[in-house]
C-alpha cells in the first residue's frame, strides 16, 4: 500500500525509529563478518551509544517490547502507519531472539560453518529488512515484507 499523502513527515520519521530495536539485536549476528571484514564494522559505530546502553539495562528488550506493544501498537491515537511499522519492528525483533536462543540451546550440537551462515543470513536479512523497511517509511510507504505484513495487518486495526 502506498499512501503518501495521508503521513505527514513526522509520522514518517516516527514510523522509522522503531527499526532500530532490530537492528540493534540484529548486530551481534554479524560477528563473523565483522571479523572477515572489519570495515563492515564502521557503519554500526553510530549505534554504538546505543548497543552499550540496550546491553547495559537488564531486560530491556523486553521492557522495550511492552513498551512499544501497549503504548503505540494498542493505542489507537496513533496513526495506523506509526502502529504498522512498530508491530513489523517487534516481529522481526522477536524472530531474531527466538532464532538466537534456539541457537543457544543447541550449543555445541551444530557445526561452526552452520551456525556462521546462520549468523551472516541472519545479520544480511536483517540488514536488508530494516534498510527497506526504514526507506519505505521515509517515503510514506507501507514496507510490503512478505508474510511478516501479513501478520502485522492482522495485529494492527
Amino acid at each position: 500500500m502506498s499512501w503518501n499523502s495521508s503521513t505527514s513527515v513526522p509520522d514518517r520519521i516516527f514510523a522509522s525509529l522503531p527499526y532500530l530495536l532490530p537492528l540493534i539485536v540484529g548486530v551481534q549476528f554479524g560477528m563473523f563478518l565483522f571479523r572477515e571484514f572489519p570495515v563492515l564494522s564502521l557503519f554500526f559505530v553510530p549505534l554504538q551509544p546505543l548497543l552499550s546502553l540496550y546491553y547495559s539495562i537488564p531486560f530491556a528488550g523486553l521492557i522495550i517490547f511492552f513498551v512499544l506493544l501497549f503504548a503505540v501498537v494498542r493505542n489507537n491515537n496513533i496513526s495506523r502507519f506509526i502502529r504498522f511499522n512498530t508491530m513489523q519492528a517487534i516481529l522481526l525483533n522477536i524472530i531474531l531472539a527466538i532464532t538466537g536462543l534456539v541457537v543457544q540451546l543447541l550449543g555445541n550440537a551444530l557445526p561452526i560453518l552452520a551456525v556462521q551462515t546462520l549468523f551472516n543470513m541472519l545479520f544480511l536479512g536483517t540488514v536488508a529488512a530494516v534498510g527497506y523497511s526504514v526507506v519505505q517509511s521515509l517515503l510514506g510507504r507501507y514496507a510490503e515484507i512478505p508474510t511478516l505484513s501479513e501478520a502485522v495487518h492482522m495485529q494492527v486495526r
